[in-house]
């Protein structure tokens, strides 16, 4: 399947779209908790980030080095990556500690990052770097931790130029079925993205373009489909911080209506969320008529979730031709397929059994969404495990090719290799087929579940479970696995029961929601505390680790993390920052 021409690019790097966006009079909209929102124009984005960029130089950053962020969605956020840019250094968008219960996990895995992208610097807030000591120390970056305001405290103004095939961003791989690899863009990947998301997402032409976001800016569909392509387009960008949106749901709806707002993305599990949690009286006056774009990603869709949601939230305008079921991948970007504006989700109802065992799709009741065809510039091919394409509705392994494609894992050639050809193919790791020029999508290589030679998607088995009661919904997990002792592998689910909720009897209702749904009845089902399942830094459920720590009997709640507990951390991060002064 191949996807349009690449409509011309407007600017050579992010540099230049960011100057030209500041002759604009648009600009970012921060919404806090309580809906006060503050504005901010590109054009003091702009004149911010020249000043940071400035500061950035005085502590020593160079031109290349890479610069780490951890830092919640705020104008400070916009100060550090937009002047690491300006300093002539690559932004490292890192995620800020936000579940305290896994503080020992995450020290771990942001040292890990650090080390990985060979980061500088970190720069993050007063806040978040009270429990920043033990990664910092561990990685011990050449230039130290800093604030944002202390980087741009004096005055001074730089602007660094650069050239479209400079890399401009190293973003982290989701890490769903392993740990996030670092994914090196260059400032000509990132406009040809921007290139194909304006063609696929036009703005209106009736009103200045809008979107609105509470999608954290550390993750690819918050910073590149939304701040930089409102960056690109130009056009306001409502930001709501993620946090916000999970307490309050509906304030992403209400900023939606207040500002006219015609795209937003979300991964499937906000919908559903919206559906659980947003109350009538919170949608008085609110207006979704405008919303012409709801994007859905990042995660497997659940027709029946878009579905409920169109159902429930047409009373305030909501279209259901604006659901857009899409897919892409940190390595190319973003967006690899989009489907057809207007026409809202799109379905074939297949055989869930023969497409189990002969990889074939043939009419059924099993529903699987179409991503749609490729944006344009990319190319999409479906291949066997030889590397030769498959025909239609046979299931094989996705590779696509495009120019926003990486340059390749950062630091990391061998892994750049097994992931890119030398023509260009990226091999995506999904499965999925071909059907009317269109992609369906049907779960992760690697998380295939073999049951008596069938390979099933993960996906067959955790939708069962969406009407099980006293279950977390979104919080389970179908795997694979050799019970000591015998030879063939069998089923294993892994579910969160709902805050409250009483175990007894919810096995054994696990257990007939997926025979009846699938046929297969689990081997073995464990209930666990909410909270329990490990997850990406983009909230994705990470299989293998569970897989992993249910095999090690290292499946454990987070601890709850008290006051006191909270002073105990910080009075350790305060330790690391002191011992690393002293060693250094």
């Amino acid at each position: 399947m191949k996807g349009p021409a690449l409509p011309r690019v407007k600017f050579p790097t992010l540099h230049e779209a960011l100057e030209a966006a500041a002759r604009s009079p648009l600009g970012l909209v921060f919404v806090d908790a309580a809906e006060r929102e503050t504005r901010v124009p590109w054009a003091q984005v702009h004149a911010r980030a020249r000043r940071t960029a400035a500061g950035l130089r005085r502590l020593g950053v160079k031109p290349g080095d890479r610069v780490a962020l951890l830092l919640p969605t705020s104008p400070g956020f916009m100060d550090a990556f937009f002047g690491t840019l300006l300093a002539g250094a690559v932004p490292v968008p890192l995620y800020p500690p936000v579940r305290l219960g896994r503080l020992e996990e995450y020290h771990r895995s942001t040292a890990r990052m650090l080390e990985m992208s060979g980061a500088a610097l970190v720069l993050t807030d007063a806040k978040v770097r009270l429990l920043l000591g033990a990664p910092v120390a561990a990685a011990r970056p050449r230039l130290g931790c800093h604030t944002v305001d202390e980087a741009s405290r004096e005055t001074g103004d730089v602007a660094y130029p650069a050239t479209a095939q400079a890399l401009a961003l190293i973003q982290f791989s989701s890490g769903s079925t392993v740990d996030p690899k670092p994914v090196a863009l260059r400032h000509d990947n990132l406009m040809a993205q921007l290139a194909a998301l304006e063609a696929e997402i036009p703005p209106p032409e009736d009103r200045a373009p809008v979107g609105v976001s509470w999608l954290p800016l550390y993750h690819d569909m918050g910073l590149i489909g939304c701040l930089l392509s409102a960056l690109y387009y130009p056009g306001d960008m409502v930001l709501i911080p993620p946090e916000v949106f999970l307490a309050r749901p509906a304030l992403w709806l209400r900023a939606l209506s207040r500002h006219r707002g015609f795209v937003s993305p979300a991964p499937n599990f906000a919908y559903g969320l919206c559906l659980k949690r947003v109350k009538d009286a919170e949608m008085e006056g609110v207006d979704l008529s405008g919303w012409r774009h709801a994007l859905n990603g990042a995660e497997p869709v659940s027709l029946e979730t878009l579905r409920r949601f169109s159902e429930r939230f047409a009373r305030w305008g909501f279209q259901a031709g604006a659901m857009r079921p899409v897919y892409g991948l940190s390595e190319a970007s973003l967006a690899v397929t989009f489907p057809v504006a207007g026409r809202g989700p799109h379905a074939l109802g297949v055989d869930g059994r023969v497409l189990a065992t002969e990889r074939r799709a043939v009419e059924g009741s099993r529903e699987v969404v179409s991503v749609g065809r490729p944006v344009p510039g990319f190319e999409v091919q479906v291949r066997d495990v030889l590397g030769h394409e498959l025909p239609e509705r046979q299931v094989g392994r996705v590779f696509a090719r495009g120019p926003s494609i990486m340059e390749g894992y950062f630091g990391h050639p061998e892994a750049t290799v097994r992931a890119l050809d030398e023509a260009g193919w990226l091999d995506t790791g999904d499965l999925g087929f071909e059907a009317d020029g269109e992609l369906f999508l049907t779960g992760r290589a690697k998380d295939l579940v073999i049951i008596r030679g069938a390979n099933h998607a993960p996906q067959e088995f955790e939708e069962s479970l969406e009407g099980v009661d006293g279950l977390r919904p979104g919080c389970a997990v179908a795997l694979g696995f050799t019970p000591e002792g015998e030879q063939d592998e069998v089923l294993l689910i892994l579910a969160e029961h709902a805050p409250g909720a009483s175990g007894d009897g919810l096995e054994e209702r696990v257990r007939e929601a997926v025979v009846e749904a699938t046929g297969v009845r689990p081997h073995t089902v464990r209930i666990l505390e909410p909270g329990t399942l490990p997850r990406t830094s983009s909230g994705k459920l990470r299989r293998s680790e569970a897989l992993r720590r249910f095999l090690a009997d290292e499946l454990t709640a987070p601890k709850k993390v008290r006051a006191v507990g909270l002073v105990v951390e910080m009075a350790r991060s305060a330790l690391a920052f002191a011992r690393a002064g002293r060693e250094e």
